[in-house]
């Protein structure tokens, strides 16, 4: 297998990334949400600017594909005007903090982002140094890769958890930035960054020893929530996170309000109903919601092959609670932990892996996308 390239930083709006199909500028708005009118304007400039489509990450960010270098600082211009674009990249890199959307008060959510920013942004952390803002009765963002997890305990207290262990150091609003300041230095002066990268739990995995007080554990995480009525408000999920540009504009119609969430979505709250929607699975128990794919080889140079319309058609042959992961190299960007059922791009054709994560050892080597396709069932009897 031809050993991809590992960039080892993510792409943003100040600093976008080249791919097969143009420029990748990924948006980090505020808190994780748009008002309807930065919704209008991002759908706006995905049509103007991009492919049409606007591309809902696993880190609850938006992406505009497609992008022409030369039509790049136009863009900047149009995304600033509806306070989009953050002053500078490590202002922006800092901002890598994905939140729960199923809050009801805002203000205690706007502080504790605004402590984690300040901390990210203080320290020399590697780009994809992130975090995750989790404080609901539940975790629900246990699924979402993050090196540092503030959530909350059984008992109502904040816990801040290093991703890795099992249990964190129990906080308040007033001692959180101390905290950070302690755990973020002990990951720096430990030796967390080499050659400017690094994550918590690979280093956890090191046997590093953490500083005291990390002895309180947070409630068990609850399921992932279906879409629909959650709470008071509706989530919306697209297929591989891709929304039509007209989607997001008939959704900034119907609410005040979009939050981004890490499960290739959004969330409203408040709204009440959801009409149909190109793009939107609205059946709870739809396959594809299920179902993880990159962009394939149209759109990075790195993929060995198509992927979404393979994964898109592969999804009725799932078996009940099968999941599966669809993968253009060794990467595996779509869904970078483990999957039920992961096929990986080589130049020979789909590697088939169970329960594990892109590139494992196959179990079945080189499938073609036609044996696939003309098996009924592929992945074993249901």
């Amino acid at each position: 297998m031809s050993e991809p390239e590992i960039r080892g930083w993510c792409p943003g709006a100040l600093t976008p990334m080249a791919s097969a199909d143009g420029l990748v500028v990924r948006l980090r708005p505020p808190l994780g949400r748009l008002s309807s009118a930065q919704a209008r304007a991002v759908a706006a400039a995905a049509v103007r600017f991009g492919s049409g489509e606007v591309e809902l990450t696993s880190r609850a960010n938006l992406q505009i594909r497609g992008v022409a270098e030369a039509d790049h600082a136009a863009l900047l211009a149009e995304l600033a005007a509806h306070g989009l674009v953050d002053p500078d990249p490590e202002t922006e890199r800092a901002r890598a903090i994905a939140i729960a959307p199923f809050y009801r008060e805002a203000a205690e959510i706007t502080s504790l982002a605004n402590i984690l920013t300040e901390a990210l942004r203080a320290a020399p952390l590697p780009s994809k140094f992130g975090a995750t803002l989790d404080i609901g009765s539940a975790p629900v963002l246990a699924g979402t890769a993050a090196d540092l997890r503030l959530e909350r305990a059984a008992d109502g207290r904040l816990v801040l958890r290093p991703d890795g262990s099992a249990t964190g150091w129990p906080v308040t609003a007033e001692t959180l930035p101390a905290i950070l300041t302690k755990l973020i230095g002990w990951f720096l002066e430990t030796g967390g960054v080499r050659n400017g990268r690094g994550r918590m739990r690979k280093h956890l995995i090191g046997k590093h020893d953490l500083p005291g007080g990390c002895n309180v554990a947070p409630a068990l995480p609850a399921a992932l929530p279906k879409p629909g009525p959650v709470g008071d408000g509706q989530l919306a999920i697209v297929a591989f996170g891709l929304m039509p540009a007209q989607t997001l504009s008939a959704l900034a119609d119907l609410s005040a309000e979009i939050r981004l969430t890490p499960w290739r979505g959004v969330f409203m709250p408040g709204l009440r109903a959801l009409p149909a929607l190109s793009g939107i699975l609205a059946y709870p128990e739809d396959p594809l919601l299920r179902v993880h794919a990159c962009t394939g080889r149209l759109g990075c140079p790195q993929a060995l092959a198509e992927t979404r319309a393979l994964a898109r058609a592969l999804a009725p042959k799932l078996a009940a609670g099968q999941s599966l992961h669809v993968s253009g190299c060794a990467k595996g960007c779509a869904h970078p932990g483990p999957c039920g059922l992961v096929l990986t791009a080589t130049p020979k054709g789909f590697d088939l892996a169970r329960d594990a994560s892109a590139g494992a050892p196959p179990l079945r080597p080189a499938l073609s996308p036609a044996a696939l396709l003309a098996t009924p069932y592929p992945f074993g009897a249901p």
